[in-house]
């Protein structure tokens, strides 16, 4: 869904610049927004989801418990349910950012008994790499076909970062659950050409979606979606090399459409299926409809 700003809302010095907002849920109690704009967007209003994005260009200026605040691009936004705040872009230059919006119940969910109550984060803007590492993968599913797994833990993640700059004492998860844990995995290698939705692996591992997200990263430094992930990515790499053409590669290793392999395997990687298929000497050519690998 998109919207567009107000011309109204604009700076008076200038042509009038229209902004736009890309809103996409993800998730019961998960949306998150792609927001670029000129001037003053948004006049003080409250939300009663918490809200946690991240400036990606300009200055994000907006006035919050009081206090005019500014976001430079890569800082992190934390705002909190019930507060009031305003909206706009803090230079002539514009400004682009990417927000969340969670409700409580989830947040706490993901927290799980890792921490007593919600947090607090009394600081709204924060210069903090690690989180700001976090808040960056969980605002790019909105760029990417739903995945309940990569969501999953991408909220897990999150939320344990929000408690951390709330100064909440984190528990250790106790004892981990190995057999649970190997459960998931084993299901994962046997279905891993589909996708296999979280209920599918509640059921196997008698853990909730998120206590499975913390065990099995305990004990493989990995998520399950990562997990899921980097064995189809493997399989396609060995598939191309054996002269598979891209288009059937990614429907044999569980990707919706060729692009989607491309995409990923990049990142994994560092280079296109297609270079990979020259360089191993596979013949790799491309679907019907592909562009270059």
């Amino acid at each position: 869904m998109e919207l567009r700003t107000d011309p109204g809302l604009e700076r008076s010095c200038g042509p009038a610049r229209a902004g736009r907002i890309t809103a996409r849920p993800l998730a019961p109690g998960v949306e998150c927004i792609d927001a670029r704009f000129f001037g003053n967007a948004f006049s003080p209003h409250r939300h009663d989801t918490y809200a946690v994005g991240m400036t990606l260009g300009g200055v994000q200026a907006f006035r919050y418990r009081g206090v005019r605040r500014a976001s430079l691009p890569g800082n992190v936004i934390v705002l909190h349910p019930d507060e009031e705040h305003d909206g706009g872009a803090g230079s002539d230059d514009g400004l682009h950012y990417r927000m969340l919006y969670l409700d409580a119940a989830v947040l706490r969910e993901a927290l799980g008994d890792q921490a007593r109550g919600l947090p607090f984060v009394s600081e709204p803007v924060l210069p903090a790499p690690a989180f700001r590492r976090v808040v960056a993968d969980a605002v790019a599913l909105m760029d990417d076909r739903p995945d309940e797994l990569r969501l999953n833990d991408a909220l897990a993640r999150l939320a344990h970062q929000m408690a951390r700059h709330a100064g909440l004492r984190l528990h250790a998860p106790g004892t981990v659950a190995v057999r649970a844990g190997h459960r998931a995995r084993d299901y994962l290698l046997a279905h891993m050409d589909r996708t296999v939705r979280s209920a599918e692996l509640e059921r196997v591992t008698g853990l909730d979606r998120f206590e499975l997200s913390r065990h099995f990263r305990a004990l493989f430094a990995t998520s399950p979606h990562r997990f899921l992930l980097m064995r189809r990515l493997e399989r396609a790499r060995r598939l191309i090399a054996e002269g598979g053409r891209l288009a059937d590669v990614a429907a044999a290793t569980g990707f919706a459409d060729q692009s989607h392999l491309n995409r990923h395997f990049r990142k994994a990687f560092g280079m296109p299926p297609g270079r990979w298929a020259a360089l191993a000497g596979g013949r790799g050519g491309p679907g019907p409809t592909a562009g270059p690998g």
